[in-house]
């Protein structure tokens, strides 16, 4: 039986890692020590001198040199959270370990949280709750409303959630454009989207779903221009990261184009400055960054995790490892 230790912040490991895991878990492989944090592992690198397997999440270590010269026998890191970036170097690529991580697990509920507001923009429904809200009554039917037949959305980048977003988009009556210039037009064609520029899903688009990466050259991608290519009415959703879009530009246009709502998961700074016009804007809606995995819903990255084990221990590819090609196009 494989050597293992499970090593990440303690505050988030119960519910990354709940006790009906754990315990298959401890079925699999024999763990030497107490969970820990990644300092408490620093000060006590000898426990790894037997260790082959690490099981992580967030607040994960640094697997650098010094922790692999304490570590010969390790062979494999389960990461129960999303991107590997900061935490594999490279002696550990050089060193022949291999990764594998939830993101897949973590891209579910943003992308859940994503077709909830896709489909109550298509309503309109932010407009009527901040009309209702000032004028204290209901407006007259019939409303104009775009709803969720023949609309079109807008995908930014077939990410991981990207991806997963447009799955769960196929049981509706819409047409789905997307941008993202690593994709083929017979991939395009396989996952049943039309391809299209940056500016054209900004301008053809119901609602508009940011899904790009963090990179150094995805930073500002989204600029003031594109919000004012935005058909009367429509939507932009943001769950990927504050900093692809800039800000004051965006601020400005939202300030003049009324018509259009911005739902806001993730800003740049996060959260806004107390005095960010964000917080003033009425077709603005902020949320705290909850997209992603929270509460139970962290424990399927930790099921992502076990089955990876299990894969691994009967000599199965890994469904989610993360190769060094992977990991230098990862944000």
């Amino acid at each position: 039986m494989k050597n293992a230790i499970f090593v990440m912040n303690q505050d988030t490991f119960s519910i990354v890692y709940p006790a009906f895991i754990r315990k298959e878990i401890s079925s699999q492989v024999n763990i030497v020590a107490e969970p820990m944090t990644q300092e408490q592992l620093r000060n006590n690198l000898s426990l790894l001198q037997e260790v082959e397997i690490i099981i992580t999440g967030w607040g994960a270590p640094v697997i650098d040199q010094e922790l692999l010269d304490h570590a010969p026998r390790l062979e494999l890191i389960l990461y129960g959270a999303g991107s590997i970036k900061a935490i594999a170097k490279e002696a550990a690529w050089e060193s022949g370990i291999r990764f594998t991580t939830a993101v897949a697990a973590n891209a579910t509920p943003v992308a859940e949280f994503t077709i909830s507001q896709i489909l109550f923009c298509l309503k309109n429904g932010w407009c009527f709750v901040r009309d209702i809200q000032e004028t204290k009554q209901f407006p007259s039917k019939p409303f104009a409303v775009k709803g969720a037949f023949r609309s079109k959305i807008g995908l930014i980048s077939l990410s991981t959630v990207g991806r997963h977003t447009l799955e769960l988009l196929r049981p509706f009556d819409i047409d789905v454009l997307a941008y993202d210039p690593f994709v083929t037009e017979e991939e395009a064609d396989q996952l049943g989207v039309t391809l299209c520029s940056l500016e054209e899903v900004f301008q053809q688009a119901d609602v508009v779903s940011l899904h790009t990466p963090l990179l150094e050259e995805t930073i500002g991608m989204i600029e003031g221009e594109h919000f004012r290519l935005m058909k009367q009415g429509s939507s932009f959703i943001n769950t990927a990261r504050g900093a692809i879009v800039k800000e004051e530009e965006m601020v400005n246009v939202l300030q003049e184009r009324t018509d259009i709502t911005a739902v806001l998961d993730v800003t740049n700074p996060e959260p806004p400055s107390e005095d960010s016009f964000l917080y003033q804007l009425p077709n603005v809606v902020i949320t705290p960054h909850m997209a992603g995995s929270e509460g139970e819903e962290c424990g399927r990255m930790g099921v992502y995790m076990l089955e990876e084990l299990k894969r691994y221990l009967t000599d199965q590819p890994l469904e989610w490892e993360v190769t060094k090609e992977q990991f230098i196009r990862m944000a």
